[in-house]
């Protein structure tokens, strides 16, 4: 295990040093401490590394990732997970605005709540949140899946594409565009797969969610439709 002192040796060195890595270092065990809310921790990382942050974070934590598992022992702050690639970005407590913002694979599962615009434009990632999401979440969601073991808030997956969002608790209010949509045997195996990936099968079963997506009436612009958009 290499422990990096964020408050000792500073946030640029860190993410050059993350990112000098790859697939042929043995060094792919690190913990990050001290890191006092700071801005853009392990950002960019593209190597096969199992990173530990221990403490809260601001913007952007893990942003870009490709390839490594980075678990926040802590919250996090707006961001995290932005545009993700690849690897797996856990995060023990609380998550703010726009957590996975503009995903296109990987996965990222936040223990606590997340706050507003979680998953906006997300184009492939997978977010299991076993808390409950704000409002304007999923909004211009392209493509992967949003699973929600709480409650959503106002105007889930508006202007959404072909995202799938499975949601345990209630919903405020649905967004321009989307519905509820039949849970088929497919939807119910895939709901299995990622509770458990997302380290949530243990309270939630796929029974218990039901599935929102697309009315695909927004594709194209439709005279009919102006009122919607």
């Amino acid at each position: 295990m290499q422990t990096f002192d964020l408050a000792a040796r500073g946030l640029r060195e860190l993410n050059q040093t993350l990112h000098t890595l790859n697939g042929t270092t043995n060094q792919t065990a690190w913990e990050i401490v001290n890191t006092r809310g700071s801005h853009a921790i392990a950002v960019g990382v593209d190597a096969p590394l199992d990173i530990t942050v221990r403490g809260t974070t601001g913007y952007y934590c893990a942003g870009m990732n490709k390839q490594a598992t980075i678990r926040v022992k802590g919250s996090t702050g707006p961001g995290v997970a932005e545009n993700m690639m690849s690897g797996t970005v856990i995060v023990d407590g609380d998550a703010s605005q726009y957590a996975g913002a503009t995903g296109r694979g990987g996965l990222l599962v936040i223990k606590g709540n997340a706050s507003s615009r979680c998953g906006i434009s997300m184009k492939g990632i997978d977010i299991v949140v076993h808390g409950n999401i704000g409002h304007m979440s999923a909004f211009m969601a392209q493509s992967g899946n949003m699973v929600v073991l709480g409650d959503a808030g106002d105007a889930l997956g508006d202007s959404l594409y072909e995202a799938r969002l499975f949601v345990r608790g209630s919903v405020k209010s649905l967004g321009a565009d989307c519905i509820e949509k039949e849970m088929r045997a497919e939807h119910l195996e895939l709901l299995e797969d990622l509770l458990r990936r997302g380290e949530a099968d243990a309270k939630a079963k796929p029974e218990e969610f039901r599935r929102y997506g697309s009315a695909r009436k927004l594709y194209n612009f439709n005279i009919d439709n102006a009122d919607a958009y």
